[in-house]
């Protein structure tokens, strides 16, 4: 049985989120399976597999159809209308038969969970995520919002009319945020999700559950678009898309250890805005590193952090089971800036990465690997071969050396815990 309320010391005699309702949510039943709480947004269908009156009313400018089976996400295909096609990876029938064989399957989670909120300066934003927590089947033990440096008490006011732990933290850094809240949680896992997301009602439960073995120190989810309402939201959904598949995987020594002289690709493991770890790695191998992602170099704090677990002898799941939904930068002067950071924070990372293993191949691909990729591509441009995703390659380009150019220049942290 999956629960639907949630604890009475997190919401009674508030005015909080019991009386949120989100933008364009609803709930679909069939007699088979229950399928949850979704989110319909604009440019998006999401249609069951399996019971036609399940189905949601299509819409022709829909760019993206996600497939269900049950409250389980099984697919997707880019719905290119004025090109009479479609593209993505549909859906695989061998993974039906194994999700349909799951269904009804009661999950026991056997670890106590604390939920993090890093925000800063939006409190529309952190209300609606809000909003998705008391639908959540697997019940946290605490929710803390890190209020990351926020300009006025609007943050404070969503936090305390929501009844949940409310952190300030003034050292602005998605990264020290991060730590901060860290610090604070006092469950077995650490979740960590964004202001900018809605949570599957079983986004928790499955999240937990898939830490069923002592060795898997990180779990991320399925995230998916929460409307592509904009083509720059179809143009990052496209080309920069969070998900990393429908099938669970394990990233783990022996896959790490095969990269054969080249970088593992510790941004495959998932997204930042929906990952979850033991609260015992903080103290093996040190915390988020608190020059990377937003508000310092720009990105890739939780791939790095993936890629210090692996070096350390961790497993990294990657559970699509346990689904979150993103609203992606909705102009292109949002997303340009998101990429620009993006490639910024990249570049650091690999020399923090360099930095705290030692392994020559992070260093070898930021100062020889990636250059040599830009200027290929430039060279292809030059040469007339342009392609929708070099839209941004003047953001990547300037973005990945100024994110060089900010390691060189940050401080060394003195506290950190080596690998």
């Amino acid at each position: 049985m999956v629960r639907r309320d949630f604890p009475s010391r997190f919401w009674a005699g508030r005015a909080g989120l019991a009386d949120i309702k989100p933008r364009r949510i609803i709930i679909v039943m069939t007699a088979q399976s229950w399928m949850g709480t979704y989110l319909i947004g604009t440019g998006i269908r999401h249609k069951s597999i399996e019971a036609a009156d399940a189905e949601t009313e299509g819409d022709p400018a829909d760019r993206m159809t996600i497939f269900w089976s049950g409250d389980r996400a099984v697919g997707h295909v880019f719905n290119f209308l004025d090109e009479k096609r479609c593209k993505g990876p549909g859906v695989d029938q061998n993974l039906i038969a194994r999700v349909v064989d799951e269904h009804g399957a009661e999950l026991k989670p056997q670890h106590s969970a604390s939920v993090i909120i890093c925000t800063r300066d939006r409190p529309d934003e952190l209300r609606r995520c809000l909003s998705s927590l008391p639908r959540q089947s697997y019940v946290p033990r605490e929710v803390i919002v890190v209020d990351n440096a926020s300009r006025d008490g609007q943050t404070r006011e969503v936090a305390e009319a929501a009844g949940v732990i409310y952190v300030r933290e003034d050292r602005p850094g998605l990264d020290i945020a991060r730590n901060s809240g860290a610090v604070r949680a006092t469950s077995e896992i650490v979740a960590y999700t964004d202001d900018d997301v809605l949570l599957h009602p079983r986004w928790l439960e499955r999240m937990v559950a898939a830490f069923d073995a002592p060795q898997i120190g990180a779990v991320t989810g399925l995230v998916l678009p929460a409307e592509l309402a904009t083509m720059a939201q179809l143009h990052f959904e496209t080309f920069w898309t969070f998900g990393q598949g429908y099938e669970r995987r394990d990233h783990d020594a022996v896959g790490f250890a095969s990269a054969n002289g080249a970088v593992y690709p510790a941004w495959k493991v998932g997204a930042g805005a929906s990952m979850a770890f033991r609260r015992e790695v903080f103290d093996k191998v040190g915390r988020f590193d608190e020059r990377l992602d937003v508000g310092q170099a720009g990105c890739s704090g939780d791939s790095e952090y993936w890629y210090r677990l692996l070096a350390n002898g961790y497993v990294c799941r990657y559970e699509p089971a346990s689904i979150a939904f993103h609203f992606h930068r909705r102009t292109w002067e949002g997303l340009s800036s998101q990429i620009y950071h993006y490639m910024r924070g990249h570049a650091a990372a690999l020399m923090v990465q360099y930095e705290r293993t030692g392994i020559a191949a992070n260093r070898k691909r930021a100062l020889y690997g990636m250059p040599r990729w830009y200027a290929a591509r430039l060279l292809s441009r030059v040469r007339g071969k342009k392609t929708p995703a070099d839209r941004f390659l003047k953001e990547e380009i300037m973005g990945y050396f100024s994110g060089l150019l900010f390691y060189y220049r940050a401080a060394r942290p003195e506290n950190r815990l080596p690998p």
